[in-house]
């Protein structure tokens, strides 16, 4: 295929906008950003579950604390009605004597009552100093995923404005390359991993980054400047710029 020189020079000018609109695609997909923000929302999940899980167990602890103040009322209201009672003197004194057996029995129980429902109100106190804990650092995490997000879509924002600059410079050069040259470098680009026209430098093609010969070399320095040059190894365009 003939090329003249300028068409040649303007697809690798063509090429250096395709490459730098690869380079912004791979930026946008690759934001650190984005994998620090994966990070921090995994993060502010486990503590909002934390959170919820503690809350719960805080429920439960009160249905025990609740549990535990009603055993202790049943047995001061029976300590209170056998108090009463004794202090009447109204009965036998075999009867007596078995209301102050109870009295005894109910107060050691009242004791290890008292014991259980100050157990429970420790553990809640705790419960409650862990749950403020939680939810002051699932808050932070909450405060921290927003900044990030705001972070990653300014950047994704000016990496979106540079290529759409890029876009535009690439149109305005594509409609002064000839359409039979355009196509064969489309061609050679969408199954050369983008990289359609590259380079011949130091006597190598700068696509696949290999040496060629010498006779290779000298053949391709006899061809007229308007002949297109591909690598033999990657079929990718040759551009010579000497």
């Amino acid at each position: 295929m003939k090329s003249e020189k300028l068409s040649q020079e303007r697809l690798l000018a063509l090429q250096d906008l395709d490459s730098s609109l690869m380079q912004l695609e791979h930026r946008a997909n690759n934001l650190p950003h984005s994998k620090f923000l994966d990070e921090k929302r995994l993060e502010y999940a486990s503590a909002r579950d934390l959170a919820v899980a503690a809350s719960t167990e805080r429920s439960d602890i009160k249905h025990e604390l609740l549990k535990s103040e009603v055993d202790v009322e049943q047995v001061l209201s029976r300590i209170e009605k056998d108090e009463k009672l004794l202090a009447s003197g109204t009965g036998t004194p075999k009867e007596l004597e078995q209301i102050q057996h109870e009295l005894e029995s109910l107060n050691k129980r009242r004791s290890e009552l008292e014991d259980v429902e100050l157990e429970v109100m420790v553990r809640l106190e705790g419960l409650d100093s862990r749950i403020a804990e939680l939810s002051k650092r699932r808050d932070e995490l909450a405060i921290e995923v927003e900044a990030t997000i705001r972070e990653r879509d300014l950047a994704l924002a000016q990496i979106e404005q540079a290529r759409s600059a890029t876009k535009s410079d690439r149109e305005v050069l594509a409609q002064e390359i000839k359409g039979e040259l355009l196509d064969l470098y489309e061609r050679i680009r969408a199954t050369a991993d983008g990289i359609g026209a590259v380079r011949l430098s130091d006597g190598k093609c700068q696509g696949c980054h290999l040496a060629m010969s010498a006779a290779e070399l000298t053949r391709i320095n006899s061809l007229p400047v308007d002949e297109l040059v591909r690598c033999e190894d990657c079929r990718r365009i040759l551009i010579r710029l000497s």
